[in-house]
């Protein structure tokens, strides 16, 4: 067995209700080293030979749970969730912070495996080696801090009476759905504690079909044994001192960048993206942190750079609303993408999207796409079920978020998505709206535009990515470098938290790596194998879709037609994303990973990762 890993696995089929422990190959280890990559390792090996038949939302999907060998070690823990996913009907890797991976690997998993579909709402209850499948009826239709208070109390009491040897039981880490993931809303996330969650990719929404309301652990083991404990605590340290140096970067988090991001390079999302420069000064993080944070230091388990808070409304009709900070995607696609440029209203929409159970990215971006809608009038009052749909307006998205979480009226077509949406609303209408939706494979754009040239992600940076709209992996050259694809799937495998990796030297992460596990893997040995092989799995399935959507290169590694308009105001107004400039570089990106002039990953690469399966699969759209 590799050091740095448990060793094994927890499979658990919610239609038999039978439980058994699974191993891997160490090879299968060695290649796909955990969370995203051996997520999609699985999916392909299981699924892949009728993977266009296999419907996400249906029991045949596989839902993964899975660590990384540096999960608990690297500071910044993590779990990665993954299976079809039925946003892009390829695969995501969406990790989600806490306490969850560390409590799993303690228990002596390195992940969990739940196939099939329960008959009633259950949940999962793991203490160690004892597993149990529990009733959930009593917290099916709970909102998230009524489901996280119900069964901590109640997951705390089950251990104070098995166990009554420990005394008071500190409370599990729990991974859980709200009403959306029960309704089964493609906008539906997988989430922790209060505000953590797993959101590209739609997965609450498959938990939901699966009637797994959560998982509660507990372990009371050690975290699996490493190769070198000495060279480990160097390199935390190493890890540690570097967050500590992130003064600013502690103190506001990604929440100083919800007035920064749009008043300074001219790329956040202000009314669906028809700007994207903003100067509202009472957005800043100064009036957040000032009007509405009760709590400024809050950190996950090994966290050194603390950058969640809590926030809370303390006066006017929305007081008492409460949520974490929020970060910089919750602000800016529940703030000026919806028109709205108020700490208060922001923190009211937030702490709602988190209670039901919402991604607060792909259901801003839908709420956006459907008050632009309104706005042209192709969307009316009535279609909107008596909902005024105003920019600016925190009481009407109220409503509307609402009723896309429950599927109610309009809310039940908005539950499909931004790119479902459109093609549904389109038919109904008559017209073409994809051209107001703003997303990338059916999974909406992460709140960072390309048109200024000044944010991180380039012009092909969300048209190329097998994560589609994922600002968190996104597409790049050079293939090493920092805004590389390929260096994100080795965050999402080893699955730490990517906030503290920021400003440490390049090699540090595989220096964690090879302490850990004591394999030798160098960052040009990752980029030129073991990621690319990731990446060929993830294109592969992506290419192959269905059963409803499939992806043709031609036409979708392209960017959102919003992304080709001039900007209309700001220091760079007029810029662009030049469709001329996208397909230069999106060459010279497809040579670079090994894909055909058509987008299609070449026999050649695929026989040299040792891909044969995947070469014969791909014949077929060739």
């Amino acid at each position: 067995m590799i050091l740095g890993y448990a060793g094994k696995f927890l499979e658990v089929n919610l239609s038999t209700e039978k439980i058994k422990e699974v191993t891997l190959r160490d090879e299968v280890l060695k290649d796909y080293v955990g969370g995203r990559g051996l997520a999609t390792k699985i999916l392909w090996d299981r699924l892949g030979k009728k993977w266009e038949k296999i419907e996400p939302l249906g029991p045949v999907n596989i839902l993964l749970f899975l660590t990384g060998p540096l999960t608990g070690y690297f500071p910044g823990g993590r779990i990665c969730v993954s299976g079809k996913s039925p946003q892009s009907s390829g695969v995501v890797g969406s990790t989600v912070g806490g306490e969850f991976g560390i409590e799993l690997r303690c228990a002596g998993y390195d992940g969990i495996i739940v196939t099939g579909e329960a008959k009633k709402p259950v949940y999962l209850f793991v203490k160690d080696s004892d597993i149990e499948i529990r009733d959930a009826k009593h917290v099916w239709g709970k909102d998230a801090k009524q489901t996280v208070r119900i069964l901590t109390k109640e997951c705390r009491k089950i251990l104070k009476k098995r166990f009554p040897i420990y005394g008071e039981w500190k409370e599990p880490a729990i991974l859980y759905i709200g009403p959306a993931g029960e309704n089964i809303v493609r906008t539906a996330v997988v989430a922790a504690k209060w505000a953590h969650a797993a959101g590209y990719g739609g997965y609450g929404a498959v938990m939901g079909s699966k009637k797994l309301k959560a998982i509660a652990v507990k372990g009371t083991g050690p975290l699996p044994p490493v190769a070198n404990l000495k060279r480990v605590e160097r390199l935390i340290k190493v890890v540690n001192d570097n967050a500590y140096e992130a003064e600013l970067w502690r103190r506001w988090g990604t929440g100083a960048a919800g007035y920064e991001v749009g008043a300074k390079t001219s790329s956040e999302p202000v009314r669906n993206w028809q700007d994207e420069w903003h100067d509202e000064k009472s957005f800043g993080v100064d009036q957040f942190e000032n009007r509405v944070w009760i709590k400024q230091f809050w950190s996950d388990f090994g966290c050194p750079t603390c950058c969640l808070k809590v926030a809370m409304v303390k006066d006017g009709k929305f007081k008492g609303a409460i949520t974490d900070n929020p970060d910089y995607e919750m602000q800016a696609y529940l703030g000026p993408n919806l028109g709205i440029f108020t700490p208060e209203e922001n923190v009211f929409i937030a702490a709602l999207i988190d209670d039901l159970g919402l991604c607060g990215i792909q259901t801003g971006n839908v709420m956006g796409f459907a008050a632009e809608l309104f706005q042209r009038g192709i969307l009316t009052k009535k279609d909107l079920d008596g909902i005024e749909l105003k920019w600016g307006d925190a009481e009407a998205f109220a409503a509307l978020a609402r009723k896309i979480a429950f599927r109610k009226g309009i809310g039940d077509l908005l539950a499909e998505g931004t790119y479902r949406s459109a093609l549904k609303i389109g038919k109904m209408k008559n017209l073409d709206v994809l051209q107001y939706a703003v997303q990338s494979k059916g999974i909406s754009i992460g709140a960072h535009g390309i048109r200024s040239g000044k944010d991180y992600p380039g012009i092909i940076s969300y048209a190329c990515s097998v994560q589609g709209g994922d600002h968190t992996s996104t597409a790049g050259l050079p293939l090493d470098g920092g805004g590389s694809e390929l260096m994100e799937i080795f965050n999402d495998s080893g699955v730490y938290c990517n906030f503290n990796s920021f400003g440490i030297p390049r090699n540090v992460r595989f220096d964690f790596y090879n302490a850990t596990t004591g394999l030798k893997l160098t960052r040009k040995e990752w980029v030129s194998t073991k990621a690319l092989k990731v990446l060929q799995l993830q294109r592969a399935m992506l290419l192959f879709g269905g059963p409803d959507q499939k992806w043709n290169p031609k036409i979708h590694d392209s960017n959102p037609p919003r992304f080709y308009d001039p900007l209309p105001s700001g220091p760079y107004k007029g810029k662009t994303a030049d469709e001329g400039r996208v397909e230069k570089y999106k060459k010279r990106y497809y040579k670079a990973v090994g894909w055909d002039k058509n987008g299609i990953p070449r026999s050649e690469i695929l026989r040299k990762l040792g891909l044969e399966d995947v070469d014969r699969a791909l014949e077929k759209i060739r």
